[in-house]
């Protein structure tokens, strides 16, 4: 079966490719737009992604929104950073907290939005942090459905607010997110 959906995925590569389907411009001038923007970029990595890595559009656009204000923030705008991802690797593009200006990290700078987009759906496909999250996401996939809250519970790593899951969940509601 695997097989099968490996060979499946290379067709759809070849046809994104054939087809001249590049990753879309990260536009937005307000938190509609940045939804927006957000969502076509989600959905033109998760299309070019094996199935099983795929994540939910909803709980990407809401993530980055939250964590970015919208689109607002310094490392947003400044370092095209979504999710606040952390490097203490000095050879890493990255950005300091301004009250933070001598910290032993820094937040991580992006080429673009999507590759920050990227790099976010890479860590939650790979980081051990995340192994109760890629454990219901794929019996999710099998069953068809997503149960964002589920997902959610996989995801406590993320941030040190014991209701973070809440919160993403909230914006997914409040914002009727795909």
């Amino acid at each position: 079966m695997d097989k099968i959906e490996d060979e499946l995925h290379e067709q759809e590569l070849e046809q994104v490719y054939y087809l001249g389907l590049q990753e879309p411009e990260f536009d937005y001038n307000d938190k509609q737009s940045f939804i927006e923007a957000t969502g076509r970029c989600v959905e033109y990595i998760n299309y070019t992604t094996d199935k099983m890595s795929r994540v939910p559009t909803s709980i990407i656009i809401a993530m980055a929104g939250i964590e970015s204000g919208w689109g607002t923030s310094r490392f947003a705008t400044e370092g095209n950073a979504l999710f606040g991802v952390r490097t203490w690797d000095d050879n890493t593009p990255q950005m300091k907290p301004l009250e933070l200006p001598n910290a032993d990290f820094g937040v991580k700078k992006y080429r673009n939005k999507c590759d920050s987009v990227r790099d976010m759906i890479r860590i939650l496909n790979t980081h051990p942090a995340y192994d109760l999250f890629r454990e219901r996401k794929e019996q999710q996939i099998d069953d068809g459905k997503w149960n964002y809250r589920e997902l959610l519970e996989g995801m406590t790593a993320w941030s040190t607010n014991p209701d973070y899951g809440a919160i993403i969940l909230s914006a997914i509601v409040d914002n009727q997110l795909p």
